[in-house]
């Protein structure tokens, strides 16, 4: 294959990375604005085509009546309001949909001029069949907001997330070797460094997933207490003990703070200790990276929740989830400089 094959190939899997960065902020702008449950159908094809007139419109209106969200939470909606939150939900739905061409579309074509080597074949379809798990994943999730209660369960709403996130990832890592490559050196304490804060980001995102889902923010409206305590009471109140990780949300939202303040000392620690050590201005780079993200992630959780009053700021917790999708890219790049140069496997042809 020709030399300038690859990085061809990195440009195409890094417009996917940014798609399904798009695609999350999608996803929590439409659990904000609570327009998850608004497309009540689940289309492939058709579900493209949205309402074109008024009748369509006032159709997929009363359709949307039937359920749980309207009945509870807004029976006093009118149509006008009811297309604020289709349209969030459309676009979330539509974005996901694009995902396949995007995907398919280049792959016939490197297939067809033999460029795309046999290993990166199956590792694309792999993750392929993990996109569709995690839209599946996303119908459940929505589905289970449709029967008795006018809100998705928070538990799937967060393994949909992390599914989200694992896709992301491992496209990330994909990309990284078909990109031109700079200051990858061997670095083992940075390796190190990059998996703990991985391990410690994979359990924050868990419980994000459940703070979005339970809406714990408003719960605590407050900072740096909880409220007037420093540990909220109660937080250990359900029994088997488990079911607070998972129900409890005051236990949750607990959580995701006492992990936020250890990821950020894990970043700015390893920062101090090992910019000493960096191999490349690369590694340099991402290790300086690492801090003034996960500071820029903690302050705006904090002003996330002291802007919770009542409700969940749209754009400041928006603000904290995209941050803390760039944190994860920034941890990713650093795993992959630390890990040494990678060599793509040539095309099979």
């Amino acid at each position: 294959m020709s030399a300038s094959s690859h990085p061809l190939i990195g440009k195409w899997l890094l417009l996917g990375v940014i798609m399904i960065v798009i695609q999350i902020l999608l996803g929590g702008i439409t659990r904000l604005t609570g327009s998850g449950l608004s497309i009540t159908e689940w289309n492939v094809i058709l579900g493209v085509i949205p309402p074109l007139n008024t009748g369509q419109w006032e159709q997929a209106f009363d359709q949307y009546k039937q359920f749980p969200q309207y009945r509870i939470l807004n029976s006093d909606m009118d149509l006008s309001g009811f297309k604020r939150i289709f349209w969030w939900e459309y676009i979330h739905r539509l974005w996901g949909r694009l995902l396949a061409p995007v995907f398919l579309l280049p792959l016939v074509w490197f297939l067809w001029k033999r460029q795309m080597p046999r290993r990166l074949l199956w590792q694309l379809l792999g993750l392929f069949v993990l996109g569709a798990m995690q839209g599946f994943v996303g119908w459940i999730m929505v589905a289970s907001g449709l029967v008795d209660q006018p809100w998705v369960d928070p538990l799937k709403l967060s393994i949909h997330l992390l599914l989200a996130l694992l896709l992301l990832s491992l496209l990330f890592l994909l990309t990284l070797r078909y990109l031109p490559a700079a200051g990858a050196q061997r670095n083992r304490p940075l390796q190190r460094l990059a998996v703990v804060l991985l391990l410690l980001l994979t359990v924050q995102y868990f419980f994000g997933g459940l703070m979005a889902g339970y809406k714990a923010g408003v719960l605590y409206p407050t900072f740096p207490r909880m409220g007037e305590h420093w540990i909220p009471p109660g937080i250990g109140s359900l029994k088997p003990f488990w079911l607070n990780l998972v129900e409890n949300t005051g236990t949750i939202h607990f959580m995701h703070r006492l992990l936020g303040y250890l990821i950020a000392v894990t970043a700015i620690a390893g920062f101090f200790l090992l910019i000493g050590k960096v191999n490349s201005s690369a590694q340099r780079r991402a290790v300086l990276l690492l801090p003034v993200a996960t500071i820029i992630q903690v302050a705006l959780g904090i002003a996330t929740v002291l802007h919770a009053t009542g409700h969940i700021p749209l754009w400041w917790a928006s603000a904290h989830q995209m941050t803390g999708v760039l944190l994860l890219l920034i941890v990713l790049w650093l795993l992959h400089l630390s890990r040494g140069p990678v060599h793509p496997a040539p095309a099979k042809g």
